[in-house]
């Protein structure tokens, strides 16, 4: 499938972006391993998320959709799973494979984990050495670095771990598997992550805490875990390309509505701000654990900023959509500290240098981020989403601010996260 962009001469509306995918995954798969039944409104439906649901159906999950947006899910309980019997295929979804190694390493049996040719590609080293330090039993593809993966479930020990890289998946993956393990396990981050899994677990009823460091402590279930209804904040991953679509555009104003703004998320509204960007949060309130809001964004005269440290945790799928506003930002933008976009669904550092090249931009690629210098001219082209969502919904957003039309192939793939995005972008510029 291939998508034509071409540009708007204004850009007017409301957006409601899909439920946010770090917090679907996780609402379902802590559930599958609460006692009772939760009902999970605003579950995102993109093709990641299905994976994950798919997989707790083989591993004997109840589960139904009661309408197009909310889903029903009883809990097998903290030992209710049940040995699949066939091989779980995670598809493209690296959160799917790697919170789901995590508990499985746990569990009295065995479990194959797969996935898609890119899935398959991506590293599991960060996530299979710690967990094989608790005592799990994991076969892979190069010294089990690579999917698919084997495991023998069975007892594991605690430990007290730091993350070589902030990663929101591995800390996740480590702390199930904690829940299962003899003794307290510690996981010590070097920047925070997302913490959408301490949140839920706390409000489930586990023994979460949180320390100096930062770093997260949990202790051994002791006793069944409360099922969990939430409602899912809209993604603010999602919410990005408009975001940056309205600051960078000559003449727009958006609102995107119920967007989850947990501070481990909006990295982009700080990055942004740093620029100079118009954008406010307004009409705060809490779902359940997490603070949602709306986002209002109106055409702006950015600056460039260095981009780097903490921030990029906090704003890691949103780097790529930073360097676009980059090319017309007046000076330099600096993109650092951001080795972790290589081992992506691609590797979005050089995806992203060579999408803004083809379209005429001049970016420095360096091994741990971007380089560009602004204000410049973007010139519509024939791009390549390289089969990964995120570069497909940057190449849109430039291909709405460059002159002439953009062509994007392979355009389908934006369905891993936001299945309606063609058509919301359609719709702004006709508001």
């Amino acid at each position: 499938m291939r998508q034509t962009v071409r540009p708007a001469h204004s850009l007017r509306g409301v957006i409601v972006p899909p439920g946010d995918k770090s917090i679907s995954h996780r609402a379902a798969i802590l559930n599958a391993i609460a006692a009772g039944e939760a009902v999970i409104e605003n579950f995102q439906r993109g093709a990641d998320c299905l994976s994950t649901l798919r997989c707790l159906r083989r591993l004997g999950v109840q589960w139904e959709w009661q309408d197009a947006s909310r889903l029903r899910l009883t809990g097998a309980g903290r030992h209710g799973l049940r040995e699949p019997a066939a091989v779980l295929n995670c598809g493209n979804s690296g959160t799917t494979i790697r919170l789901l190694c995590g508990l499985l390493a746990a569990q009295p049996f065995f479990s194959v984990l797969t996935g898609d040719a890119s899935l398959r590609s991506r590293p599991m080293a960060r996530l299979i050495e710690p967990l094989r330090e608790m005592g799990a039993r994991i076969w892979g593809r190069e010294d089990g670095t690579r999917a698919p993966l084997a495991i023998q479930g069975g007892a594991l020990h605690c430990i007290h771990y730091r993350l070589p890289v902030a990663s929101a998946q591995v800390k996740s993956a480590l702390v199930l598997a904690g829940l299962y393990a003899e003794g307290g396990t510690v996981v010590q981050e070097p920047a925070p992550a997302r913490d959408h899994t301490e949140r839920m677990l706390r409000a489930m009823g586990a023994q979460v805490a949180y320390g100096e460091g930062p770093n997260v402590a949990v202790s051994p279930l002791t006793q069944e875990m409360s099922a969990l209804s939430l409602r899912v904040p809209g993604d603010i991953s999602a919410a990005a390309p408009f975001i940056v679509l309205g600051a960078v555009h000559p003449d727009a104003e958006i609102r995107i509505s119920g967007v989850g703004i947990n501070p481990t998320r909006t990295g982009i509204l700080d990055a942004l701000r740093m620029m100079g960007a118009d954008v406010s949060v307004e009409e705060e309130r809490t779902w359940g654990a997490e603070p949602v809001a709306d986002i209002v964004v109106r055409s702006s005269q950015l600056r460039g900023a260095a981009i780097g440290g903490e921030l990029v945790p906090r704003a890691i799928d949103e780097l790529p959509l930073l360097a676009l506003a980059g090319c017309f930002a007046e000076g330099e933008t600096i993109i650092r500290d951001a080795s972790e976009l290589r081992v992506k669904e691609s590797d979005r550092i050089q995806t992203t240098a060579s999408t803004l090249r083809r379209m005429g931009a001049e970016v420095e690629e360096r091994p741990d981020g971007l380089r560009l210098c602004g204000p410049q001219r973007l010139r519509g082209k024939a791009l390549s989403s390289h089969g990964d969502h995120r570069l497909a919904m940057m190449a849109a957003v430039a291909g709405a601010l460059a002159q002439g039309e953009t062509v994007i192939h392979n355009s389908n793939v934006v369905a891993v996260s936001y299945p309606w995005f063609w058509r919301d972008l359609e719709a702004l510029g006709k508001g």
